[in-house]
């Protein structure tokens, strides 16, 4: 998930979508806005497949 950047829409692994609003190198974590509000993950926890997935059909709007 090295290539996340701030502003990606992406899906963690256990199903949550939102945006990437905050991206920590020291620690590896990334802060998502969900319509929920803002949650803390660890980078690991988000879905390779499912975020690149994601990000292609924004781009096709």
């Amino acid at each position: 998930m090295a290539s996340v950047k701030k502003g990606d829409r992406v899906i963690t692994k256990s199903g949550i979508h939102g945006k990437i609003v905050e991206l920590n190198d020291k620690d590896f974590t990334c802060v998502i806005e969900t319509g929920a509000g803002k949650i803390k993950f660890e980078r690991a926890a988000l879905s390779v497949e499912a975020t690149a997935r994601l990000n292609k059909t924004s781009e096709k709007k």
